[in-house]
């Protein structure tokens, strides 16, 4: 079994995490890379701490604690306005600090960011396609579903 943590944005923090766990149950977006047949379980849920991510320190250790495998930076990080700044050394300090892989991303990007983001130049500044790849590469169907 795949044990999995969660760290949102704390601008959404109040997040119930439904288009996440959705996206889960479906195996799209970031968790396509888990086989629908593997089991997973999500083992801690919780935010950033608000900029500039304070509870980066301490969130993925007990996350750990609890059996993490990999923890998952939610899609919100990536597509809310602006997009976290601090998202590559959020991936780097839980990698070196805790030795659990980061992945990027949780559901798909809904389409309606992804088209509008892709307008704006900060977009292609931060080189989202490098650091969100799985998310930019969604079927457009899906994305909408997300929307």
């Amino acid at each position: 079994m795949k044990k999995i943590g969660i760290v949102i944005c704390g601008r959404y923090q109040s997040c119930g995490g439904g288009k996440c766990f959705r996206a889960l149950r479906e195996r799209v977006g970031a968790f396509s890379a888990y086989a629908k047949d593997e089991p997973v379980e999500i083992v801690g849920f919780s935010y950033c701490g608000g900029c500039p991510g304070g509870n980066i320190e301490y969130v993925p250790a007990e996350m750990k604690r609890n059996g993490a495998e990999v923890v998952h930076l939610a899609t919100g990080l990536v597509v809310g306005y602006p997009p976290c700044p601090r998202i590559r050394q959020f991936k780097e300090y839980i990698e070196a600090a805790f030795g659990i892989p980061v992945r990027i991303g949780t559901h798909p990007i809904p389409l309606k960011y992804a088209e509008m983001h892709a307008k704006l130049p900060f977009w292609k500044q931060m080189n989202m396609a490098e650091i969100a790849g799985d998310l930019m590469n969604e079927d457009r169907r899906i994305q909408e579903d997300y929307n």
